[in-house]
């Protein structure tokens, strides 16, 4: 056969220590901020989401107008718009619901037509 014993180490030939998954990744650049980095990606979307629907005319309610302005002063003031941190990931500059939210707010401003509505299973045979 042709191993090699193990070194003194006890690790297998080629087997350098800091070798294997993620042993070619880059160290994180000087000021890179995850949560920063978040905050700065659900602010752009808020605003997105508002300058769409201004540009399209498509009327807001009122309940989504306060919600995009509430939700950007929260993130403003407190870098996240949630206090449960069980309700979000952590990192992460919105919650679940929010988000969601966001999208479905951003769909209506681009125009785009609702999913269809799910409908009971029915009897086979008898139409």
């Amino acid at each position: 056969m042709n191993r090699k014993p193990p070194d003194k180490a006890g690790r297998k030939p080629g087997s350098a220590k800091g070798s294997g998954f993620g042993a070619n990744r880059k160290p994180p650049k000087k000021g890179h901020d995850p949560k920063a980095a978040a905050k700065r990606a659900a602010l752009n979307a808020l605003k997105r989401a508002k300058r769409q629907a201004d540009r399209a005319g498509v009327k807001l309610s009122d309940w989504e107008g306060e919600f995009l302005g509430s939700v950007t002063d929260r993130l403003k003031t407190y870098g996240r718009a949630f206090g449960d941190p069980e309700k979000g990931a952590p990192g992460q500059a919105l919650s679940a619901l929010q988000t969601v939210k966001l999208k479905e707010i951003a769909a209506k401003a681009k125009g785009e037509k609702k999913d269809l509505k799910r409908r009971p299973f029915r009897r086979k045979g008898k139409t």
